[in-house]
């Protein structure tokens, strides 16, 4: 029997595969997942910021 892909849940560490986004490549913590978007954290030195992915865009680290 085949596993299935794993779920992105909250906690879940992900990483950024949009090629479009200038967040391509950073990696942050879901924070929440509503529908087919997840909420990513990404925290650096002096700032942090939450932003809103289709979970497409997004692979688990």
């Amino acid at each position: 029997m085949k596993n299935p892909a794993k779920p992105i849940l909250p906690g879940s560490v992900v990483c950024v595969r949009d090629n479009n986004s200038i967040y391509k490549g950073y990696k942050g913590f879901v924070q929440r997942v509503t529908a087919n978007k997840a909420a990513v954290l990404f925290e650096g030195g002096n700032w942090d910021k939450l932003v809103t992915f289709s979970l497409s865009d997004l692979y688990l680290v």
